[in-house]
């Protein structure tokens, strides 16, 4: 499909932002070279706790983390040196890689277990500061780690080497407004999980869409400003049209025909998806705050989303499935520190953090789970001190105040219908390319498809072909 001139208004501010519940940072990284691998048998004894850096928790959950931190404590209290402490990072990711990039390099800072987003590992690994996590060939430790879903634990791999154990993983969902949709098509034409993004189309179309500000109903909405939000988007894209950018080892193997019908994807989804006219300014809070106020019927989003829009709409009024093609990865992995001197008690944190047990909590917390046990009810349960932490207090509801709104506890079956569409959309989720120069590659992405995105009349075959050679010389190391 041919784009011309585009309908105005894609320069426009993001609209207002909610309420401190949506200030969320944004999501949804390896055999380099040999490092000593640090057991506490060298140099003198490690003192305090043992540290866990990590990026800060969007789930508005209370901190589903450090409740399973202080759970790690209370079942080591009798051990001081075994007791561990969680130190979050400000900023956004791109902020964090640098912080944590800085420190480990440095030394700086003593860290023993790093949350890495899944895009850093291969960097980080290739780089010599986290270690290999050991390889289990049999027993307990072999059968538990086959259940973490394939396609996540996959993210923790380089170069044939596991560097660290998934915590929590994300993929993309679509949201959809049901109060708007049902007004014009039966139930029965709502979002399935076999959703094609054609019909995604033809239902903009009966509503007759076409916004072209930003205060207007759109069609849809995402995260199209220049940060990660936007190359999730395109990789996204370019799945749906069959393009790798990479192969396993980080090596391009594109060209500038397939970058132009990725281009071409990410545009029909633009244009005939109406979206938005804000979403080239948008990340994941203005795009979740135009979905809310009836600025769009569809919007893709993270899982956490879930939780967040439980608390500010009536559950009658929106949905979710699986998003109609491709979705890609996000998440975060735990690895230990290549220089941390208690390397097996990092270890033993690790597996903590990660048992099924653990990934249940942060299932129920809005975190999207890494084990496959995590998505059946019968299976597991989260930590009894860590489930009462985490609901709200009392098991009584609380009595309104005159005029305050008493949103109801969704219902079991719901969140039942909406786990089991979180975990089939993971299975069948794609990865971002596995490379060392991540963060060039979607510094040169980001720039050059928002300015595609933002043109009047984008030249498709003159953007792909540049696109073509930036991302050579940026997956060459150049």
């Amino acid at each position: 499909m041919s784009h011309g001139t585009r309908h105005g208004g894609h320069r426009a501010r993001a609209g207002v932002l909610l309420s401190c519940l949506l200030a969320l940072v944004s999501a949804a990284c390896t055999g380099g070279p040999e490092r000593t691998q640090g057991s506490g048998a060298e140099g003198p004894a490690a003192e305090g706790p043992l540290v866990v850096a990590s990026g800060l928790d969007v789930t508005g959950s209370g901190s589903v983390r450090q409740q399973l931190i202080e759970e790690w404590n209370r079942r080591h209290a009798g051990s001081k040196d075994r007791q561990a402490k969680l130190v979050e990072l400000p900023g956004g990711a791109d902020q964090q890689r640098s912080q944590l990039l800085g420190a480990l390099q440095s030394g700086s800072a003593r860290y023993d277990v790093v949350n890495l987003d899944i895009t850093w590992i291969p960097e980080f690994a290739e780089a010599g500061l986290i270690s290999p996590m050991p390889v289990p060939e049999s027993g307990a430790a072999a059968d538990d780690a086959l259940d973490f879903i394939r396609q996540v634990y996959a993210t923790t791999e380089w170069e044939g080497r596991s560097y660290a154990r998934p915590f929590n993983t994300d993929v993309g969902l679509l949201y959809y407004r049901t109060d708007l949709l049902t007004r014009v098509m039966a139930a029965d034409r709502l979002p399935t999980a076999t959703w094609k993004w054609d019909q995604l189309y033809s239902s903009v179309k009966t509503l007759e869409l076409n916004p072209v500000r930003p205060d207007e109903r759109a069609g849809w909405t995402t995260q199209l400003k220049q940060y990660e939000g936007l190359t999730v988007n395109t990789v996204e894209a370019f799945a749906d049209a069959r393009i790798e950018l990479t192969d396993s080892e980080g090596r391009y193997t594109s060209n500038a025909d397939e970058l132009r019908k990725g281009l071409d994807t990410l545009l029909d989804r633009v244009d005939r998806g109406r979206v938005q006219p804000a979403a080239p300014a948008s990340d994941e809070t203005a795009s979740l705050t135009d979905f809310v106020e009836g600025r769009a019927v569809f919007l893709r989003h993270w899982p956490y989303a879930y939780g967040a829009l439980g608390d500010l709409m009536d559950p009658d009024a929106y949905d979710v499935n699986r998003l109609p093609g491709k979705a890609v990865l996000g998440g975060q992995n735990l690895a230990v520190t290549a220089d941390s001197p208690r390397a097996d008690d990092a270890r033993a944190l690790i597996t903590f953090l990660t048992s099924r047990e653990s990934e249940r909590c942060l299932l129920d917390a809005g975190f999207a789970a890494t084990r496959d046990s995590a998505y059946h009810r019968e299976k597991e349960r989260c930590w009894p001190r860590v489930a009462a932490a985490l609901r709200p207090a009392g098991d009584t509801p609380k009595a309104a105040s005159p005029g305050e709104d008493i949103r109801e506890e969704q219902p079991q079956a719901e969140r039942d219908a909406y786990i089991q569409t979180l975990g089939a959309a993971l299975t069948g989720a794609v990865q971002r390319p596995r490379t060392p120069y991540y963060g060039a590659f979607t510094q040169v992405l980001q720039t050059q498809v928002h300015a595609l995105l933002v043109a009047e009349s984008p030249d498709l075959d003159e953007a792909a072909v540049k696109l073509d050679s930036a991302l050579r010389d940026v997956f060459a190391g150049r």
